[in-house]
């Protein structure tokens, strides 16, 4: 499977000098409902068609995008974009966990209504090493007014990094099981406040049910309703401090489809009401 996204970031190094545009995802206006927020940085590629987004816009709070053949998105922690799947493309994300480096390659058909083609790849994240410093520069040049020439050397120094790791993987003794565990903490990540459970996880990742839950015991040491409830309550605390969200939407936002379960669940896991957290300085 690294095979396919060597492949392509190898064509997407050596046959494109720069990128067509760049774009920086924001977070100074409330996300739109369903957008994709998560704590580490993602970068999204378009290989082909149309990708269209609704990303925060300096001037117009909330616009939305059309982004063509090789341009990109770069989403700093806790920025978010708003995906449009209604035309034909087909995109590449890199997700930057503390411990894996995500590749998820999605294709989409404009009359389908699925997606024809998902292949996801995790890798053992190097830490310590250059790589924390070009995302860390890429978070820092999303604030400022200016990202040219800037963007554009990174991003290229960053996919050359990802390629390198790609190439000589950190040696370790992790098993697939191990490696399996991460990509599906990292697709939990991605998508807590949609309706995932058990059975939807395991056809993703084309594992039985039971199986999905002897390894969330064993790599996990929780079980795996926890960890999706951990997920989404840490987001819900993000929320409740960062947005003036209403207890409903701030529930809805999480994957919580009950606001009286959300503050229950809330209460019984940190001792406080979401009203009383929120109050907290």
């Amino acid at each position: 499977m690294s095979t396919v996204f060597l492949d392509i970031i190898d064509t997407v190094l050596s046959e494109r000098e720069n990128f067509n545009r760049i774009w920086f995802a924001g977070d100074q206006h409330a996300p739109p409902a369903f957008s994709y927020q998560v704590n580490f940085p993602r970068l999204e590629l378009v290989l082909s068609g149309e990708y269209i987004n609704q990303l925060e816009d300096p001037v117009m709070g909330v616009s939305e995008v059309s982004l063509m053949a090789g341009d990109a998105i770069y989403i700093p922690p806790n920025t978010w974009n708003k995906p449009n799947w209604e035309n034909e493309c087909s995109v590449l994300s890199l997700l930057f966990g503390k411990r894996q480096l995500g590749f998820s390659l999605v294709s989409k058909g404009k009359e389908s209504v699925g997606f024809y083609d998902v292949q996801k790849h995790s890798i053992q994240a190097w830490t310590g090493h250059a790589i924390d410093h070009i995302l860390s520069a890429l978070n820092t040049l999303a604030k400022e007014p200016n990202h040219s020439p800037m963007d554009e050397h990174l991003l290229m120094a960053l996919l050359s990094y990802c390629r390198t790791m790609i190439h000589s993987p950190t040696q370790s003794a992790k098993t697939r099981s191990e490696d399996l565990y991460q990509g599906i903490c990292i697709y939990i990540q991605e998508n807590f406040h949609r309706a995932v459970t058990r059975e939807t996880i395991a056809h993703r990742f084309n594992v039985s049910p039971n199986h999905l839950s002897r390894l969330f015991r064993q790599q996990g040491h929780m079980r795996l309703a926890d960890y999706i409830c951990w997920v989404r309550l840490e987001r819900a605390k993000f929320m409740l401090k960062k947005y003036p969200f209403r207890l409903h939407e701030v529930a809805t936002r999480c994957g919580f489809q009950d606001v009286n379960y959300f503050c229950r669940v809330f209460k019984n896991k940190t001792g406080r009401t979401p009203t009383e957290y929120r109050e907290i300085t």
